[in-house]
């Protein structure tokens, strides 16, 4: 007996997926010269690679944590040597946030692990038409903006 495609449960299959990947994203750790780096650690050191010369105040709206939160994490990630502190020019009170090499090298291992989940998902969307692959992106960035609009003001 074939099932509707309404009595497929579309929702509970797509919070299962996603919830899969949040938990291999909190789970992950890095290392980097017999060092271990957990999520957060990653998470910011990804925002100032992408986004250089960013200040405590930006990474904490990126990532929707308290700047409180944010310099803790800092204040590990300088004394680790990932990180190093300028002052802004234009805002002496401001300090504006750079990666060291070792950082750099630490995003480039994150990296690699995320380029492993593209190809996971590339390699499921083998066969998968253009069409469908549009379909597959639009929808997602539809639920993703519904999501934004209803749950997270």
């Amino acid at each position: 007996m074939d099932k509707n495609i309404n009595d497929i449960k579309i929702s509970k299959t797509f919070f299962r997926v996603a919830s899969k990947f949040s938990e291999i994203d909190q789970k992950s750790e890095c290392e980097l010269n017999d060092e271990s780096y957990v999520n957060t650690e990653m998470r910011i050191v990804s925002v100032i690679k992408e986004h250089e010369g960013i200040h405590v105040s930006g990474i904490a709206d990126i990532l929707g944590i308290t700047k409180g939160a944010v310099s803790q994490e800092l204040l590990k990630l300088e004394k680790r040597g990932l990180v190093i502190k300028e002052r802004d020019e234009t805002n002496q009170s401001r300090l504006l946030l750079k990666l060291t090499d070792k950082g750099e090298k630490l995003y480039d291992v994150h990296r690699a692990f995320h380029h492993e989940l593209d190809e996971l998902i590339a390699d499921t969307l083998k066969g998968a038409t253009e069409d469908n692959k549009l379909f597959l992106k639009n929808f997602l960035d539809s639920v993703e903006h519904k999501i934004l609009n209803i749950y997270i003001k």
